[in-house]
C-alpha cells in the first residue's frame, strides 16, 4: 500500500503513494480561476515549473517505484499501459488507456488480459516502443536488486512467485506473451477483474533491453513520456526534466505537458516549502509541492488571507485512519469490549486533534467515502459526534468489567496528526469518561511499524491507517481482512487476524467481476458486513490542503490521488 506523498504538520510524511500516496466528494482548489484541463485558451506552453518537496524522488526507476496511478513526477517520464483519468473529483478515479488502445480485453473469467499498443509510440531517442519492451520492463521488476515496486504481479502472474527477473532467468516469464510488436497478453493465476488498475503502476513502463543499465538505470531512465531526465542528483534530491522531443500529444490524451522544464527540489522543511509558496517570489511564483500539506496553524493563517486562500488546492484520497484491535490479546478478544470502545470514541475531539474539520472528516465506515470504493454508509455503533460513554459502560458491565478497564494504546511519536500523540491523547480523554483508563505507549517510527506489523509482536490496541493502491475496495479490504493474507513471518496487515471463509470467498467472487460498478457495490456491502465485528474503529479520512504559486494555472485534483496533478499545470 502506498499513500499520496503528504507532509501533515510538519505535517506528516507518508510514502506514496503514497504518492506515494491520498470526503463525500473530492473537489478541486477552492476559489481559484483555473479552468479544466485543456479548457482554457489562455494556457500556453513554456516556462519552468518548480516542485518544492520534503522527500526526495528516490529510486527513479520504473521497476522500483511504488506508485498509485503511475505517480505524479514519475508519470511525466514513464507511460504505462493504462493510467488514471486526469480530471477533477470523482471522474479522476477512473482508469483510462495510456500506451494501450483500451483498458484491456479480458477472457470470460478474467484470467487472461490482452492489450494492443497504440501505433507511433516512441522513446526519447525516437526508437519505437514495442510490446517486448513492456514485457521486459515488467520482468526486470522481479529482480531482487530492483525491488520496491507493488507486489501484485508476483502474486497474480502464473509463475510470478518463483521468477527471479531477467538478469538471472534469461528465458523470461511465459505468462506474458508478445505475439507481435503491438500485442501483449497476460496469463493470471486467478481471476482479476481489476487488472486495468494494476496496469497503471510504473512496472508496466516499457524499458528497451539494450539501454538497461541495471541499478544505474535510475540515473537516466529512457523516457516514454513528455519529459526526459537531464539531471538526477543525490538519488532524486534534485531532479530536472526537460521536454522529450519525440513525445507526441496525439498518442497521449492525458498529459498536457505545458511547461518546458520541471525542476524538482527536495530535502526542504515543510514550513519552508509553505512559506516559499505563500510568498511566491521569483521562481517560486511558478512552484507547487507534491508532498507537503498545510498544517493547522498554517491553514488558519491562509484562510484569513483572500489571496492565499485562492491558491489552496483541496483533495481527498482513499485513506482511513482508525483504531485496530488484536483479538488474540485480552480483553480485546471479547467483542463487547471492542464495541464499548467503539461507542466511547469522541470523533469531534479526534478531528480537532487531527487539525480540525478542514483537514479531517469523521469516518464510521472502513472504506473511504467515495463512490469508486463502493462506499456504503453505516454506523454499527452510533455514538454521535462526541461518543456515548453510558452505552460503553453498559457493554463493559455485560463483558464482566463493571468497574471499568485499564488498557494500553500504542501509537507513533511522529507528529503526523494521524497515529501520533495528539490523536492518542484525545482518545485517552474520551475513553476515561466511559471508565476505561488508557495508558499510552508512544514509539519511534521504525519501532512502531515493526511492532504493529509483526504477527507475534502486534499489540492489542493501537492506531493505524491504510491507503489505496488504486480507487477500489479491493486493495483496501483484501490486505486487511483476507485470512489468506495473514503473514506470520514478515509484515502483516491483517491486524484483526480475520480468517472467515465467507469473507475470503466473497473477495474471490468480487475479484472475478470486470463490471467495476458492480464490484464497487459488493465491496461496500462486504465492508458493512465486516464492520459488525468491530475489528477496527474508523476515526477519520484526511483532507489534503496544498498551496501553489501565484503563476500556476490549470489545477486538477482527482479522487485517485487527492493532490495536484503536475501533468496538467501551466505556468505564466
Amino acid at each position: 500500500m502506498r499513500q499520496p506523498s503528504v507532509n501533515r504538520a510538519r505535517v506528516a510524511t507518508v510514502s506514496l503513494a503514497l504518492v506515494v500516496a491520498a470526503g463525500v466528494a473530492a473537489c478541486g482548489p477552492e476559489d481559484n480561476d483555473a479552468k479544466g484541463a485543456g479548457g482554457d485558451s489562455t494556457l500556453r506552453k513554456g516556462g519552468t515549473l518548480t516542485v518544492l518537496n520534503a522527500n526526495p524522488q528516490e529510486d527513479f526507476d520504473p521497476a522500483r517505484l511504488y506508485t498509485s496511478g503511475g505517480g505524479n513526477v514519475p508519470s511525466l517520464v514513464f507511460r504505462t499501459l493504462t493510467t488514471r483519468n486526469r480530471e477533477n473529483g470523482a471522474a479522476g478515479a477512473e482508469v483510462v488507456p495510456d500506451l494501450a488502445t483500451d483498458t484491456g480485453r479480458p477472457n470470460k473469467d478474467a484470467t487472461v488480459w490482452t492489450y494492443t499498443l497504440k501505433k507511433g509510440l516512441t522513446y526519447e531517442d525516437g526508437t519505437p516502443i514495442t510490446s517486448a519492451d513492456v514485457k521486459y520492463g515488467i520482468e526486470r521488476s522481479f529482480a531482487a536488486e530492483l525491488s520496491g515496486g507493488a507486489p501484485y504481479l508476483r502474486d497474480w502472474l502464473i509463475g510470478g512467485a518463483d521468477y527471479q527477473g531477467p538478469y538471472k532467468d534469461k528465458k523470461g516469464l511465459d505468462s506474458i506473451e508478445t505475439p507481435d510488436d503491438l500485442t501483449i497478453v497476460f496469463h493470471l493465476d486467478k481471476p482479476e477483474g481489476e487488472f486495468p488498475y494494476l496496469a497503471t503502476q510504473t512496472q508496466f513502463t516499457p524499458v528497451p533491453k539494450a539501454k538497461d543499465t541495471g541499478t544505474e538505470y535510475e540515473e537516466h531512465p529512457v523516457s516514454s513520456g513528455p519529459y526526459k531526465v537531464v539531471r538526477n542528483e543525490n538519488d532524486g534530491e534534485r531532479l530536472v526534466l526537460e521536454r522529450n522531443p519525440h513525445w507526441s500529444a496525439s498518442t497521449d490524451a492525458e498529459r498536457k505537458a505545458y511547461p518546458d522544464r520541471i525542476d524538482v527540489r527536495s530535502g526542504l522543511d515543510s514550513s519552508v516549502i509553505n512559506q516559499r509558496l505563500s510568498s511566491s517570489q521569483g521562481a517560486d511564483a511558478a512552484a507547487v509541492t507534491t508532498d507537503t500539506n498545510l498544517g493547522p496553524a498554517e491553514l488558519a493563517k491562509v484562510t484569513g488571507d483572500k489571496e492565499l486562500a485562492a491558491r489552496v488546492g483541496t483533495g481527498h484520497f482513499g485513506y482511513t485512519d482508525y483504531i485496530a484491535f488484536n483479538p488474540k490479546v485480552k480483553p480485546f478478544d471479547d467483542p463487547k469490549v471492542r464495541q464499548a470502545i467503539s461507542y466511547a470514541v469522541d470523533r469531534t475531539s479526534v478531528i480537532n486533534a487531527a487539525g480540525g474539520s478542514s483537514l479531517a472528516e469523521a469516518a464510521t465506515t472502513y472504506l473511504p467515502n467515495q463512490k469508486s470504493f463502493g462506499y456504503t454508509p453505516y454506523d454499527h455503533f452510533p455514538a454521535g459526534p462526541s461518543g456515548n460513554p453510558a452505552k460503553a459502560r453498559e457493554l463493559l458491565k455485560e463483558a464482566g468489567h463493571p468497574n471499568g478497564l485499564t488498557v494500553t494504546l500504542t501509537h507513533s511519536n511522529d507528529k503526523d496528526f494521524e497515529t501520533s500523540p495528539e490523536i492518542a491523547t484525545a482518545l485517552q480523554d474520551a475513553l476515561k469518561k466511559a471508565g476505561i483508563t488508557v495508558k499510552l505507549q508512544g514509539l519511534e517510527s521504525n519501532d512502531y511499524k515493526d511492532k504493529i506489523h509483526g504477527a507475534t509482536s502486534e499489540p492489542g490496541f493501537f492506531l493505524a491507517h491504510w491507503g489505496a493502491d488504486w480507487p477500489s475496495g479491493g486493495p483496501f479490504l483484501a490486505p486487511i481482512f483476507d485470512g489468506r493474507q495473514i503473514v506470520k513471518d514478515g509484515a502483516n496487515f491483517n491486524t484483526g487476524f480475520l480468517d472467515d471463509k465467507a469473507v475470503n470467498d466473497e473477495i474471490d467472487a468480487i475479484n472475478k467481476l470486470t463490471d467495476l460498478d458492480e464490484a464497487a457495490r459488493r465491496w461496500g456491502a462486504l465492508d458493512k458486513k465486516i464492520g459488525e465485528q468491530a475489528l477496527t474503529v474508523p476515526l477519520f479520512h484526511p483532507v489534503y490542503k496544498r498551496l501553489y504559486g501565484k503563476d500556476v494555472k490549470n489545477i486538477v485534483i482527482s479522487d485517485w490521488t487527492g493532490v495536484l496533478d503536475i501533468s496538467q499545470v501551466a505556468v505564466k
